[in-house]
């Protein structure tokens, strides 16, 4: 017989069982997926998996779904408000799984297993849905998901992303449960001049490479008058490939980052002129494109308090939020911008001074620690989509946060 309202302590001790009988199988799942490193677009054999592991406990997958190669969604329930995991699972070029994408899907499948039972079990009307979102390191996936529709209709969503212990200077945790990161958009660029000898007759070209490195000096320049947590980085990525010709094209491109909306947008401004003097010194053309936008995470305070709690009650030692902005970026910030969101970092036990997108943060994603944290992580974000589709109050109190927090954004 199904419980009528159970208890926080009843719903925990069906997310412990379920999960419990699902780790062995969970475990292989995350050594599949860190032995084998994907990048952007290209996570088949990632894909693959989990879809077989989804399928093998009973679930209905979409493979291949909104359009995306790489992406899939699987749901479960009936009725009441959807809650949304998302699943990550693209690495990092010749460096592997060095942000812990493993994790994350480990993590949240853990959570939508866990969900689902509860769910099941106590026969609660709500839904959750299991989102594979690929190319989160380059690429935007989940922007193109947001655009294909994959989260209409969803009320809320929760993901987790591996971190150290000391994730900001001098404070050691088990983990942040609201952490700020930039807002980030790429430039790219194309200068286009006259090609000629070098030695011969240099002064019939027009050099596109003197526009890229004009350019590239010219926001060299810019950085003095960056705020502290803005970010600029560049990549060459046509350029001659001899000395003795006036190179008559090059391309580039870099990534503009600032803790809000509005200072990118401002940011850009002043990095789109930095360009166009370039081409314009050297009187050279240039093509510039603006793409992938990944908007700053919005924070949802009802959402870190929940995360706080239940992390709590497996032991963890979990902060709330921190000041200072983590100068990285990701789409999921284009997901708080849609709903609530929660996006939380836990520790996993890495070597002092390894973070993520460093070699030694790779080997700590594939240890049997790492995954046992992901594992009490899974369990929290499930006990807070339990919450989220039953407590009506804390709902509304979650999403009031966020209409408040993205009212006036730019």
């Amino acid at each position: 017989m199904a419980i009528l309202n159970p208890t926080t302590e009843q719903v925990k001790a069906s997310v412990d069982e379920a999960l419990q009988a699902a780790n062995a199988s969970l475990r292989a799942l995350n050594k599949t997926i860190w032995s084998n490193p994907e990048t952007a677009y290209e996570e088949h054999a990632a894909h693959d998996t989990i879809c077989n592991f989804l399928e093998e406990k009973g679930f209905t997958v979409t493979r291949h779904a909104f359009g995306l190669d790489t992406s899939f969604e699987a749901r479960s329930g009936s009725g009441g408000r959807l809650v949304n995991f998302n699943a990550e699972y693209d690495a990092l070029p010749d460096i592997g799984h060095a942000c812990g994408h493993n994790l994350i899907t480990t993590s949240s499948v853990a959570a939508f297993l866990a969900l689902s039972a509860v769910l099941k079990q106590y026969n609660i009307p709500g839904r959750t849905q299991l989102l594979g979102t690929p190319a989160e390191e380059n690429g935007g996936g989940k922007a193109k998901l947001i655009d294909a529709g994959a989260y209409d209709g969803v009320d809320i969503s929760l993901m987790a992303h591996a971190g150290p212990q000391e994730l900001f200077p001098g404070v050691v945790s088990d983990g942040c449960a609201g952490v700020l990161m930039n807002a980030r958009k790429e430039i790219h660029c194309e200068f286009t001049g006259v090609s000629a000898h070098a030695g011969g007759n240099p002064w019939d070209g027009v050099n596109a490479l003197d526009a890229l490195v004009g350019a590239y000096n010219n926001m060299a320049m810019l950085r003095q008058q960056m705020k502290p947590d803005e970010r600029v980085h560049c990549a060459f990525l046509d350029t001659p490939k001899v000395a003795n010709i006036i190179p008559a094209f090059t391309k580039a491109y870099w990534q503009i980052r600032s803790p809000s909306l509005k200072g990118l947008n401002a940011l850009m401004a002043r990095a789109r002129k930095c360009i166009e003097a370039g081409a314009s010194a050297s009187g050279c053309e240039v093509k510039i494109v603006e793409k992938e936008l990944y908007a700053d995470i919005k924070i949802n305070d009802t959402l870190c308090a929940l995360y706080q709690t239940h992390m709590g009650a497996y032991g963890r030692n979990v902060l709330k939020t921190h000041e200072k902005v983590l100068t990285g970026s990701s789409d999921i910030g284009n997901v708080s911008y849609i709903m609530p969101t929660l996006h939380t970092m836990f520790a996993i036990g890495a070597a002092d001074g390894a973070f993520p997108h460093h070699p030694s943060f790779a080997a700590a994603a594939g240890t049997d620690r790492a995954h046992e944290e992901a594992l009490v992580v899974g369990k929290s974000l499930g006990m807070i989509g339990w919450e989220m589709i039953t407590n009506d109050a804390q709902f509304e109190q979650a999403r009031s946060q966020w209409q408040k927090c993205v009212k006036d954004v730019v």
